[in-house]
């Protein structure tokens, strides 16, 4: 590598296109800050699932199979060649058709520039997949844990295995918590090939804003409580609208799409709080600094986690959290200033709500508590790590 960047293929089955903008925009964050710095060559293989036909004839696989084959996405080189996946119960068999797909791909680039390591985005299907890859091309490979990628794929017959085999043949490993970190040895990963990464943070972009003229924009004259995630249960906003009925004043913008939607809809009719529930939709990412300035709480409430993202860049604004006690929450709100650390339990919600609305912490003391997150000194660590990965081989 002496003389020549470090040239790394990174594959990440989550990753923003032009039909799904948000989809693992921040994996597309951390590539970018990786590709930015010099010495570094990043070449990003996205893998496109598609159910057969006449499946992939609807939304959002219509859309998806107009995708381009490559492009130059926000400046970075991806490749998107699509691969075979049967939907609910594929789940096992991704690995290896993604594998099989993008091999071919994967030898041509590797021949034209030489990688030096493969860099798998997500723990599954991504880390089996870069296994395989590892194997035909001949270099190391790493994969990075997210969070549901550990928490729901490592508890799945057929996938849990795969898992686990793709950790042990992997060049190095990366959690972005310390809980995660604990989660993966709990399943019988190496905890010394465990290396934390935290997120990331535009600090330009999330900063505190003068919070009654985000409401007003807003059409809000309320006390808010924002929530950012998809709907699914996991994500647990069901436990937000059940609070509500405990603060009379109080609104909840649920910014985020998902099977829930309907449930959702239907719960916060059931306690007569619909019209202090606002469905935002999918949000794009450019868009969310408005919602978090608007807001006086921002809460996930969630199942499981690893370390969301939306906790930091909330917190980046100035908006204090209500969380549960899952994955990183403890390693974010070391102070009362970020937020609070709740039970999951609309009660307990409740209390928490009332108490961040009665005693307001100063967004600045609140932003104080995120100032060492960047992309920049997320993408210095994460060089570094590939380059001792790499040079370990």
């Amino acid at each position: 590598m002496t003389n020549r960047p470090l040239r790394i293929l990174t594959l990440a089955t989550l990753f923003p296109n032009i039909v799904q903008p948000n989809f693992g925009i921040f994996v597309e964050r951390q590539t970018a800050g990786l590709a930015a710095l010099d010495g570094v060559d990043v070449t990003v293989i996205n893998p496109i699932a598609m159910p057969p036909w006449p499946l992939r004839l609807a939304p959002p696989y219509r859309a998806l199979s107009a995708l381009p084959q490559q492009e130059v996405w926000r400046g970075l080189n991806v490749h998107r060649p699509r691969f075979a996946m049967i939907p609910k119960y594929g789940g096992p068999f991704n690995p290896a058709m993604i594998a099989r797909a993008i091999l071919p791909l994967a030898r041509r680039l590797h021949q034209e520039q030489s990688f030096d390591l493969i860099g798998a985005e997500f723990f599954y299907p991504d880390g089996p997949a870069a296994m395989r890859l590892s194997q035909a091309l001949g270099i190391p490979f790493t994969i990075k844990a997210r969070g549901a990628d550990i928490h729901h794929w490592g508890a799945v017959k057929g996938c849990a295995e795969q898992i686990l085999a793709a950790a042990d043949k992997a060049a190095g490993l990366l959690a972005v918590s310390a809980a995660l970190k604990r989660d993966m040895a709990a399943l019988g990963m190496d905890a010394d090939k465990i290396m934390i990464h935290y997120t990331g943070l535009d600090q330009s972009r999330f900063t505190p804003q003068n919070r009654a003229a985000a409401k007003q924009k807003l059409g809000i004259d309320a006390p808010l409580i924002l929530s950012v995630g998809a709907l699914i249960p996991r994500k647990n906003q069901a436990q937000l609208i059940k609070a509500l009925p405990a603060l009379p004043s109080v609104h909840l913008m649920l910014a985020g799409q998902g099977d829930s939607e309907d449930d959702y809809r239907k719960l916060a009719h059931d306690v007569r709080a619909a019209s202090r529930v606002h469905f935002a939709g999918s949000v794009a990412h450019d868009d969310l600094p408005a919602l978090y300035a608007a807001a006086d709480i921002m809460a996930l409430v969630s199942k499981s986690e690893g370390l969301a993202n939306a906790w930091v860049e909330a917190l980046a604004c100035g908006t204090p959290l209500i969380t549960s006690n899952v994955g990183g929450a403890p390693e974010l709100i070391t102070s009362p200033d970020a937020g609070r650390i709740v039970a999951d339990d609309a009660n307990a919600i409740a209390a928490a709500v009332r108490d961040l609305l009665n005693n307001p912490i100063p967004p600045e003391r609140v932003a104080a508590q995120v100032a060492h997150f960047s992309w920049a000194n997320n993408a210095q660590i994460l060089a570094a790590f590939f380059r001792r990965m790499a040079a370990a081989d």
